[in-house]
């Protein structure tokens, strides 16, 4: 029932138990999995998602570069981008946005890289999967003028920012995806937001190996956690583990058009 929306099973920490940890998911009751495959960009990260998703039905990918790489996008890459995204298995563009936490990328080296990558998705006609920490004023800037004409939408990844960012991103037509952050003690402010959102415009997702939900903090984080995920929001809207895993799975599936298999 659960769809883990946004994940990095191609990275290398996964490379001796990978099917095992696809098992486990499937047994957990993940049925669909997006594994993002932006990690080592010029390591064939993308390429190795591609790979997975062509080997797996349930396993789908994007094409982008993450905000930590952006001073890496030059014409070469970009080209090697827009080809990567003709792939029958790659459904959005992403992860892509801004990250003011960490400086691997200056800021308004970051800030052209998810303009130039806008334009690029816009082209593609994909809807984006955004990051962004501590840049919700340059984020909202650049996706109101650059993305709503689209009409696209697109998909606050990890989100653990404002109400406001969040109100923002509903009125350009996005989905706000919660990870194992919402669960964690000191994630009270970010829990008072996510009770807010609209239950047809909420995701669930790992961002694994990263951010292990409560109780396995500390751990390498993977798809089968997501369901730890839907139990805090199902706590937070006063639901059952199961209409929570339902309402984020049509979510998802209504937003990318992708019919449940029989």
């Amino acid at each position: 029932m659960f769809i883990d929306s946004h994940a990095h099973i191609d990275f290398k920490g996964y490379d001796e138990d990978r099917k095992e940890v696809i098992e486990r998911a499937v047994e957990s009751g993940v049925e669909l999995i997006v594994d993002i495959g932006n990690g080592d960009i010029l390591e064939g990260s993308h390429e190795k998602a591609q790979s997975l998703a062509s080997s797996y039905e349930f396993i789908y990918t994007t094409v982008g570069l993450h905000p930590h790489d952006a001073s890496l996008l030059d014409n070469t890459l970009a080209e090697k981008l827009l080809k990567l995204s003709d792939h029958p298995k790659v459904i959005a563009w992403g992860e892509l946005g801004l990250d003011y936490y960490y400086h691997h990328s200056p800021q308004e080296v970051q800030r052209r890289a998810f303009a130039e990558q806008i334009d690029m998705a816009s082209t593609k006609k994909l809807p984006l999967v955004v990051h962004t920490r501590d840049a919700e004023k340059d984020t909202s800037e650049i996706l109101s003028q650059n993305w709503k004409k689209t009409g696209l939408g697109g998909i606050f990844h990890c989100f653990t920012s404002s109400y406001e960012l969040a109100k923002a991103g509903l009125d350009l037509g996005f989905l706000i995806s919660f990870s194992g952050v919402i669960t964690f003690k000191k994630s009270v402010d970010l829990r008072q937001t996510a009770a807010k959102i609209p239950l047809d415009r909420i995701l669930i997702e790992t961002d694994c190996p990263y951010l292990s939900p409560e109780p396995y903090r500390g751990k390498r984080n993977e798809p089968a956690r997501v369901r730890e995920v839907a139990k805090c929001l199902a706590d937070l809207h006063n639901l059952s583990l199961e209409e929570v895993a339902e309402i984020t799975n049509r979510n998802f599936r209504n937003f990318f058009n992708i019919p449940k298999s029989n």
